[in-house]
């Protein structure tokens, strides 16, 4: 190894996963309590090193197959997070990555054995070291995300009605919104089909299910809500 490598001192490069998931009108994170110093038995992101034969994505592909049992999972990165004291064993660089799951798809007992649980956006526990600070950097990803196009198939059932697309996006953005300015935008957007099936639970007269359209797209920049 040249002179120029020598010089410099090695660091440890790991990944943390901020994981999504969406359940009962309630935005929600994937936690555990952390099995080793430093801050052992403190709530923390599900998280890993990097191995020598991976990249980042790899290994955040690997770290949450390994907690959820899913591979099909929408994961996008974050930023890296490189303060030199921010991990008090040694030099750790971090690269956060957010994920949006299905929390009816993903293999509980496999959640369960690694000691995750969730937690409503809410009411999130103190988390270690700067895991507070990655879980609201991935939640303004995620809005960015959310305010340009439609999110819901990764994070509702497969079929759906208005109301629990404007009740996602309500959580996911902490705001209420407008019911008919929401319900006129997202139809507009030509990404959705109405299906001839209603929910009966929501009104009298019932709602409508609506799916997905495949590989339909929003229009560039025509935001769904302006944050």
């Amino acid at each position: 190894m040249g002179d120029k490598y020598n010089r410099h001192s090695k660091y440890f490069v790991a990944v943390d996963c901020v994981i999504f998931g969406y359940e009962d009108g309630d935005l929600k994170l994937l936690l555990y309590h952390r099995g080793f110093e430093p801050a052992k038995g403190k709530w923390s992101l599900m998280g890993g090193f990097v191995g020598e034969e991976e990249s980042s994505d790899t290994a955040a592909r690997r770290i949450l197959h390994n907690i959820t049992g899913l591979d099909d999972i929408f994961l996008e990165q974050v930023q890296a997070f490189s303060e030199p004291k921010r991990d008090s064993e040694d030099r750790v660089v971090s690269i956060t990555y957010y994920a949006l799951i299905r929390i009816d798809q993903h293999n509980s007992d496999k959640v369960r054995e690694n000691g995750a649980h969730w937690w409503s956006m809410k009411s999130l526990p103190h988390l270690v070291f700067d895991h507070q600070e990655m879980v609201m950097k991935a939640l303004e990803k995620l809005q960015v995300k959310a305010e340009m196009e439609l999110v819901g198939s990764e994070l509702l059932p497969d079929k759906f009605t208005l109301l629990q697309l404007r009740r996602l996006y309500e959580a996911i953005f902490q705001i209420e919104l407008d019911t008919g300015n929401f319900r006129k935008k997202v139809l507009s957007l030509k990404v959705l089909q109405r299906l001839d099936e209603k929910n009966t639970t929501e009104s009298r007269r019932g709602a409508y299910y609506f799916k997905f359209i495949e590989g339909a797209k929003a229009r560039p920049f025509d935001r769904i809500v302006k944050i």
